[in-house]
């Protein structure tokens, strides 16, 4: 069924080649930026990693990774949803200190994924992630990464315009930092996405802080896997998007678990199985680095800087025949 909603009167700024030539001019531009910015080297990342490993990402819980078998090993394989642990491991594996970090391309499939406008069952995103001190995992240094990221989004539109000048160029730089709490007590009869709407819309660039534990409702602003970020020391950057009228999350962030937080939040989430998978059991024992790290999605970033109505004009994925009908109808071009 599809979910796609065009707004009226929209019109794509740039043809479909055009388009293409843009979206390569984001990746160069804002990858460099961003590495720059936060100190990070490119390393290569898997696209699927083994099932008992305990690396791949459970996101909330219920999605189901796309699994095959291997011909020449005799065992299953998992297709990424994220590389969240993933890069845990990798930086304890090259042996990096506080201060240094990687980042890398992450493409993965989530074939549960409700598809509409921003989602799609294809995810790419730069996957980012740093050691800290564990004196670091305080919210003020949560919050540090938030505005050179912010910065190097509105560097690469800024040079992007020049390229198209006829494109949009309404980011903010200023961020407002919120949490998930201080929103339900703002918007107490809203549901969280409505509260992201009308915060965001007055603020135009928004961290929205502390997402995966229970509010005082008793109710989660969103779900959060329990075993890489920190549930008290994560959070979301959102741009308002113009041309969808509506909050926009461009990157899921936040301070990994401690070997205390993770055994909290296993509890909390009724998933104590995972203590034996061997991700899990070296971070309880403390054998991994304290790390910060997000993801920054790619064809999200492309879709905002674009002035772009549907995640489908900017990657190449699969959509339901009324999803196809609908865009084609309103002479949206899907790649």
């Amino acid at each position: 069924m599809s979910m796609t909603k065009v707004p009226a009167g929209y019109r794509s700024v740039l043809g479909i080649y055009q388009t293409q030539t843009a979206i390569g001019m984001i990746h160069q531009i804002f990858e460099e930026k961003l590495g720059k910015a936060l100190n990070l080297r490119r390393v290569s990342a898997p696209l699927f990693v083994e099932p008992q490993s305990g690396l791949n990402d459970d996101l909330n819980g219920i999605e189901r990774p796309v699994v095959f078998d291997i011909k020449e090993t005799g065992t299953n394989a998992a297709v990424v949803h994220s590389l969240a642990k993933w890069k845990r491991m990798a930086l304890s594996d090259y042996g990096f200190g506080v201060g240094e970090g990687i980042y890398t391309d992450m493409n993965a499939i989530r074939r549960d994924e409700d598809m509409d406008n921003l989602h799609s069952i294809y995810v790419d995103q730069w996957d980012w992630e740093k050691v800290i001190d564990e004196k670091d995992r305080k919210p003020e240094y949560h919050k540090s990464p938030v505005k050179p990221i912010v910065g190097a989004i509105c560097d690469t539109q800024d040079e992007l315009c020049r390229a198209f000048p006829e494109l949009p160029h309404s980011l903010s730089r200023e961020v407002s930092f919120v949490t998930s709490q201080e929103l339900e007590d703002m918007y107490p009869t809203m549901t969280s996405k409505e509260r992201e709407n009308a915060y965001v819309k007055e603020h135009r660039t928004t961290f929205i802080m502390q997402i995966g534990g229970k509010l005082k409702s008793g109710k989660k602003h969103d779900g959060r896997a329990p075993d890489y970020d920190d549930w008290s020391l994560n959070g979301d950057i959102m741009f308002y998007n113009d041309t969808l009228g509506c909050a926009f999350e461009i990157s899921s962030m936040g301070i990994r678990v401690s070997p205390e937080s993770l055994d909290r939040q296993l509890t909390e989430a009724g998933a104590d199985e995972r203590r034996n998978l061997p991700f899990h059991k070296m971070l309880l024992e403390g054998k991994l680095p304290y790390t910060i790290g997000g993801g920054i999605g790619q064809s999200r970033l492309s879709m905002l800087l674009l002035g772009k109505a549907h995640i489908g004009e900017v990657q190449s994925s699969v959509w339901d025949a009324k999803t196809k009908e609908e865009c084609a109808a309103a002479g949206i071009k899907l790649l």
